[in-house]
């Protein structure tokens, strides 16, 4: 039994080189993993940084819109009496002013033209008789009363037959549409040889100086959009964008919290009733702006972190304006901070952290 003892204090000498006790393996192992959990130094994150100073910020405000035309006239015949002679014009096409447009036959007109001519000469030699019966010159009408002339004029039926013959005259000038003003021929559907369908207009003309764009923005956008803003287009359709101002914006909010907003627009490319994005852009001075990478969320909040002596602080932020990179921080910053706007996701508050790229 003393052989059996001795054997095994000489294998626990032997082989305690490796261990400090034979008998307490557990106790070792806690004390192990304490000493490995002291000696790691815990990770500290890189980070990039920039100094928060006031800067320019480009504001943009996007929005759907309409195109609309600046100026337009509907054209239609006084008259549906005869049918439609002719079309000298085709939807697109460009016109000048006073340039024809259509005409209707003139067939009846002109001969009512010539009748009341005829009517006309009547008037004027019974006119005559009627003078020289009360005593007068017809030749010297400036020696007549007024009065005698005026009851002349009325009972030769001179003035009636003058009525007449304008009448007749403003038909045929009517009979023939012209362009009011420079501009593209539109809604042009109606046919030669058919009488003319007054319940619509002919055709419009829209006027070449310009399109309307009316689209809506957030009561909240109210205050970074002003009467000549610069305004950029583009069609759905075909992608070209033109250039304008912002022209209107009307001072009522609807109920959906929204306000009607129009700009003037110079463009070749676009169409009335044409549905375009429209993008208003708008510089504001010395504002506090941070990437939106700097803005992360810790519960539920809009956090930003700033870097002071090698540790990360975080600082509850109010955001306000937005563009596609940059947010404008009205609350929570303050000038000359250094904040922190890469490698911010994972942080935590009072986390160490080393400046990579510093910004300053």
């Amino acid at each position: 039994m003393k052989r059996l003892t001795l054997a095994a204090s000489i294998a626990c000498t032997m082989f305690g080189i490796g261990f400090s006790s034979c008998g307490n393996a557990s106790d070792s192992s806690e004390h192990d993993t304490d000493s490995v959990a002291t000696v790691l130094p815990s990770k500290i994150a890189e980070v990039k940084t920039l100094k928060l100073t006031p800067k320019m910020f480009s504001h943009e405000t996007v929005s759907n819109g309409k195109v609309s035309a600046h100026d337009f006239a509907d054209l239609s015949f006084a008259s549906s009496d005869a049918v439609i002679d002719r079309i000298m014009v085709k939807n697109g096409q460009h016109v000048r002013k006073g340039q024809p447009i259509a005409s209707l036959d003139k067939f009846k007109l002109e001969n009512t033209l010539t009748q009341n001519l005829n009517d006309l000469e009547t008037a004027r030699l019974e006119l005559a008789d009627v003078l020289i019966g009360q005593g007068y010159d017809p030749e010297k009408p400036g020696e007549v009363p007024a009065e005698v002339m005026k009851l002349a004029r009325l009972r030769s039926g001179l003035d009636k037959a003058e009525t007449v013959l304008q009448q007749t005259r403003r038909e045929l000038e009517d009979a023939t549409l012209t362009a009011p003003f420079d501009g593209v021929v539109a809604n042009l559907f109606q046919k030669v040889h058919n009488r003319p369908d007054n319940s619509q207009p002919f055709c419009r003309i829209v006027a070449s100086g310009g399109m309307d764009v009316e689209f809506k923005i957030l009561e909240s956008e109210l205050s970074v959009i002003r009467q000549g803003d610069r305004v950029t287009v583009t069609s759905f359709s075909t992608g070209e964008t033109s250039e304008g101002t912002v022209s209107e914006i009307n001072p009522v909010v609807n109920d959906d919290g929204l306000v009607t907003v129009r700009a003037s627009v110079k463009g070749s490319g676009l169409f009335d009733g044409m549905n375009v994005k429209v993008s208003v852009k708008r510089d504001l001075e010395n504002a506090l702006v941070v990437p939106k990478s700097a803005v992360v969320l810790r519960t539920g909040k809009q956090v930003v972190f700033v870097h002071s002596n090698g540790k990360a602080l975080w600082n509850y932020v109010t955001t306000g304006l937005e563009n596609m990179n940059e947010y404008i921080i009205t609350d929570g910053l303050t000038e000359g901070m250094e904040v922190i706007y890469d490698g911010n996701v994972n942080l935590a508050h009072e986390s160490p952290v080393t400046v990579v790229d510093d910004k300053h």
